[in-house]
């Protein structure tokens, strides 16, 4: 909503049996007619009843959370992303009402979403992907989504406590397939950049390093990793994943994997989490 206020999650949510086929939002799998779901309204789409225990309005910080429900690390995975589109959804029909007048219902309907727009949808659809997953993973792993940057209007998109340490996760929903590309290390200064699709995508990997800098200013001496996880990438059937920069880039399953296989360093996560939840708050 425009003014920042949000409806209740039982005003915003319906469970109820389709009419038409559908598809989850957040795993995917196909939901044939008369499957009983959840129907989002403010997205308009439909979730299916396994991913309702990890869905936006439900997903917490697990050891913060557990504690109270007005603690200050309550925060939903692509929840800022997801406002801004419908911001620029509500702006940009507006502008199409007030350019054809009567006719601006019948306009609203037949025009097609602007690419500037629809990017924050496809952004907060990624985000709420790779929410559900990491929040799998409780209690063990203690999950910060979508935290504000004090001072800035960027956020970081996922911050995982483990007992291994902090991983800060940037969350992309890019098509194409990612890779790494090296130039020099002999007679000029080596360089790594990222390709996605074939577009250089180096930025990315800048803006990453800069949170992980902010985060490891907050922890000390706690170890703090940083991964682009790309949601929709086309990752080949075999190896895929590499590191650049000592960022990882890699995909839900495996980033998942990897933060559950990590050996144990004794961090105590839940004074971490609280930590970093106190630092930088929902956006």
């Amino acid at each position: 909503m425009s003014d920042g206020s949000r409806p209740s999650d039982a005003a915003a949510e319906k469970r109820m049996k389709l009419r038409y086929a559908g598809r989850c939002r957040l795993c995917e799998a196909e939901l044939p007619a008369q499957t009983t779901a959840v129907y989002e309204k403010s997205t308009k789409t439909v979730r299916c009843v396994e991913c309702q225990d990890h869905s936006p309005s439900e997903q917490s910080t697990h050891v913060a959370i557990a504690r109270s429900e007005e603690a200050p690390s309550q925060s939903r995975a692509g929840a800022s992303a997801r406002r801004e589109y419908e911001r620029r959804k509500e702006k940009d029909e507006a502008r199409t009402r007030a350019k054809w007048g009567r006719l601006g219902g019948v306009a609203v309907a037949l025009s097609d979403e602007r690419q500037s727009t629809r990017a924050w949808e496809r952004g907060a659809i990624g985000e709420e992907r790779l929410g559900a997953r990491l929040d799998a993973l409780a209690p063990d792993i203690a999950v910060l989504h979508d935290r504000r940057i004090p001072g800035t209007r960027a956020n970081i998109d996922h911050i995982a406590v483990t007992s291994a340490g902090v991983w800060v996760i940037d969350a992309k929903r890019y098509k194409g397939r990612p890779t790494l590309r090296i130039d020099g290390g002999i007679i000029r200064p080596r360089t790594e950049r990222l390709f996605v699709g074939g577009r250089d995508c180096s930025k990315l990997v800048d803006g990453v390093e800069r949170q992980v800098s902010l985060v490891r200013e907050v922890v000390g001496e706690v170890q703090v990793t940083g991964a682009l996880c790309f949601v929709e990438a086309d990752w080949p059937l075999i190896g895929g994943a590499f590191s650049l920069r000592d960022l990882h880039v890699l995909w839900p399953k495996r980033l998942t994997k990897v933060l559950v296989e990590q050996e144990d360093g004794g961090v105590d996560v839940e004074a971490i989490s609280e930590l970093l939840a106190t630092s930088f708050p929902p956006a």
